[in-house]
């Protein structure tokens, strides 16, 4: 779909409903965690959005941060998050990756996002973590909490 940016508006104008509708919404769904996940080998969520309704024909960015996480000392070990529809089983719409390349426990930052459109109606969007050749950590506190923002960005 192409993209459909707003107008420009001179001074006396008289603003219509169809420009209103151009401009991004803004956020639509926003939850963070702060306490730490130290178990994470199979896919798990992490993150679940509150209910949202989605409106077709608009783009959504969605992000997804973790402030840190930590690896196993094992060369070549990665963990995955990942942005889904719903729950486990649901769409997966984006993936990021960190990888431990020495044979020592690492801490790394994730941020994953996404952007598209999504079907009209009611919407969950969850935030996964998976890790591979060990356990990882998502290390969260008050001052660093992991986050999933969804954001109406405008019309598609």
């Amino acid at each position: 779909m192409a993209i459909s940016p707003n107008d420009d508006f001179t001074a006396g104008q008289v603003l219509t409903a169809t420009e209103c509708n151009q401009f991004p919404r803004g956020v639509m769904a926003f939850v963070q965690s702060t306490t730490t996940d130290a178990t994470i080998t199979a896919e798990e969520i992490q993150l679940t959005s509150a209910s949202f309704t989605a409106v077709a024909n608009r783009y959504y960015r969605i992000t997804y941060y973790e402030p840190q996480v930590s690896s196993p000392a094992t060369a070549g070990a990665y963990a995955t998050g990942a942005i889904r529809l719903t729950n486990l089983a649901g769409t997966k719409y984006q993936q990021s990756i960190v990888q431990n390349v020495p044979a020592t426990l690492v801490n790394y930052s994730m941020t994953t996002v996404w952007v598209g459109t999504l079907t009209a109606g009611s919407t969950v969007i969850v935030a996964t973590m998976q890790g591979f050749s060990g356990t990882f950590s998502a290390n969260r506190s008050a001052t660093q909490p992991a986050q999933l923002t969804v954001e109406d960005i405008g019309p598609a």
